[in-house]
């Protein structure tokens, strides 16, 4: 019984990464129909069951998208999952550069679109995030680090792009998952609350440059100590990376 499982399941992920390789290799382009269940098991040369279980797989990491009686359509060319696995694999160095490319944009939007409501759900935040009357132990440091993305997040909202939201968010377990390495390592300096206070000033004022201004002021000097950090050969044990 445990060979007849083991040789499905390997079955199963066999037709999986062909259906996957298919898709990638742009053969079935994004809002194409695949070949019927019938083709498609002759192809892969498995059963249908095994099929239908490798579709499901890929229907669940966003890649195909079942529909009832119409057929199986390609959604994405890019694994989700597998991107998010890179994502969360990138070094802090990396992290940090996009993080800057990602802010420093939504900051210069954010200054020329943000509504009134904006305006204050950001000065909110800031004054949350500014508050650390409270933080004296190793919890409190995940509270900080929630207050700290969701200001950030925020600054993201004002600047009214839908897909640099989307992507924000994607690659915000990313941020969350770097973030606490970076708050009160001695190697890193971290962020003022003046600093942050720049940014909201900045949007306040419509002044797009002052707001990218600010908000590549927060991240830069990171990025010049990582980079400090990893010219050295001791630099790499000089904080936790993963």
């Amino acid at each position: 019984m445990a060979l007849s499982a083991a040789t499905r399941s390997s079955l199963v992920d066999h037709a999986t990464a062909s259906l996957r390789a298919e898709i990638a290799s742009g053969r079935w382009a994004i809002g194409d129909r695949i070949p019927p269940e019938a083709k498609l098991s002759d192809m892969l040369q498995v059963s249908r069951g095994t099929l239908r279980e490798a579709v499901r797989v890929l229907s669940a990491a966003g890649l195909l998208e079942v529909r009832q009686g119409d057929g199986t359509y390609v959604r994405n060319q890019q694994d989700q999952s597998e991107l998010l696995r890179r994502l969360n694999h990138a070094d802090l160095h990396h992290h940090f550069e996009v993080r800057c490319m990602l802010e420093v944009q939504a900051a210069g939007l954010a200054a020329q679109r943000h509504t009134a409501s904006d305006l204050i759900r950001l000065q909110q935040l800031l004054a949350a995030r500014n508050d650390r009357l409270s933080d004296d132990n190793t919890a409190s440091v995940d509270a900080f680090v929630a207050r700290d993305y969701a200001f950030h997040e925020a600054v993201i909202v004002a600047a009214h792009n839908p897909a640099l939201l989307e992507l924000y968010r994607l690659f915000s377990d990313t941020i969350r998952r770097h973030m606490p390495a970076t708050v009160g390592n001695a190697h890193l300096p971290e962020p003022d609350d003046a600093a942050h206070r720049a940014i909201v000033t900045a949007i306040a004022a419509r002044n797009p440059l002052a707001a990218e201004a600010a908000a590549r002021n927060i991240i830069a000097p990171i990025l010049t100590a990582l980079e400090n950090l990893l010219a050295t050969p001791a630099g790499g044990a000089a904080f936790d990376q993963t």
